[in-house]
């Protein structure tokens, strides 16, 4: 049987494909395996180095000559070059300074050397860094991924959205909830005027999908714009719609581009009330609703969710980016664009409802 026969039977195909995968798995693992084995290289090379550079000459010119040395023996190697030696040594030294004990120095040798620098240079404390070496393990994170994350403040921002989850969610429940949320957001992605609208802010946000789930965080699924519900005679449209893959419920976005308001909090507790009838199925957890604010007062936001039935957050967003004063009159408006498009939007202005089921 010729080669083109074979290649063409059924059979053939799904073995070869079977053949594909398993071999995909085993580089993957062997990458691990090198990866791990290099770094408990460094870790230990970086422990001879603190103790034999202070019996040469007080170290004087003790990291030029090993990396000459190493370097003339395995002349390959980029590891050996003078200045990784000096981040080794560093590196070895930062964490030994923290007396992390053997647990984490297995989690640092669990990622990158790449990722190891990047937290290295931008963390100060071993708090902070080893928050940054357990995240890029627990989500998979790609060193510019984590970088973006250490730059836009995670670590300070992670669980501090004003909730009321301690009283409406289940102990276990509440605690996952809260860290999930964080405050501020930073939509450092958008573009927007400063008296930008929330129709604005909204459809930015979807456009840029994949870096608001980032920003969002791990275990959001993307529902959909514009949700309509339907209570009695009356129709009503939710900013954004989510599904929390971890938490396994619903979330509830709702957007305000000026100071947080008691009554928010009174609308967006209607439209939990709502999901939770007619969307929520078995095995559902409790709707969670948010609330993103351009600004609040943080007393205000607490006596308004004290009483809430239903399980909120309050945040802010910051936005990195924001048009001149000088080109903001040159633009098209948002309702420009759609009719140039040719979208049909609500006499209330809002737009069709989605279901992408995105999830970062």
């Amino acid at each position: 049987m010729s080669s083109e026969i074979v290649s063409h039977q059924p059979e053939y195909s799904t073995w070869l494909g079977e053949l594909k995968t398993r071999f995909r798995r085993v580089q993957l693992k062997a990458a691990v395996a090198v990866n791990t084995a290099l770094l408990q290289f460094y870790w230990e090379l970086g422990a001879d180095m603190v103790e034999r550079q202070q019996q040469y000459a007080r170290g004087q010119g003790f990291v030029v000559q090993l990396s000459a040395d190493l370097m003339r023996e395995f002349p390959d190697v980029k590891g050996f070059s003078e200045r990784n030696l000096k981040y080794i040594r560093q590196w070895h030294l930062f964490w030994r300074e923290a007396a992390i004990g053997q647990q984490p120095v297995a989690q640092l040798i669990g990622i990158p050397w790449g990722h190891n620098l990047a937290i290295l240079s931008k963390c100060k404390r071993h708090d902070e860094a080893l928050y940054y070496v357990q995240a890029t393990q627990a989500y998979g994170w790609s060193r510019n991924v984590l970088v973006h994350q250490i730059e836009s403040g995670l670590w300070q921002r992670e669980g501090q959205a004003i909730t009321n989850f301690a009283q409406t969610l289940p102990a276990a429940q509440s605690e996952l909830a809260a860290q999930v949320l964080k405050d501020p957001y930073v939509f450092d992605f958008l573009s927007l005027t400063k008296e930008h609208s929330e129709r604005e802010l909204e459809t930015g946000l979807v456009q840029h999908i994949t870096q608001f789930l980032l920003e969002l965080g791990a275990g959001f699924a993307y529902m959909g714009r514009q949700v309509p519900l339907q209570v009695g005679e009356r129709d009503f449209f939710l900013d954004l719609l989510f599904y929390h893959v971890r938490l396994h419920c619903y979330v509830v976005v709702e957007l305000k581009t000026g100071d947080f308001e008691p009554e928010f909090a009174g609308k967006l507790n209607f439209y939990l009330k709502a999901v939770d009838k007619q969307l929520r199925r078995d095995g559902d957890q409790p709707t969670i609703g948010l609330l993103l604010c351009k600004s609040k007062d943080r007393l205000v936001a607490e006596y308004a969710l004290s009483d809430i039935q239903k399980p909120m957050g309050l945040a802010t967003y910051t936005l990195s980016h924001t048009l001149p004063e000088s080109l903001q009159g040159q633009l098209p408006s948002i309702e420009q664009l759609e009719r140039e498009l040719g979208l049909e939007m609500r006499a209330d202005g809002g737009s069709e409802a989605g279901g992408l089921g995105y999830e970062f």
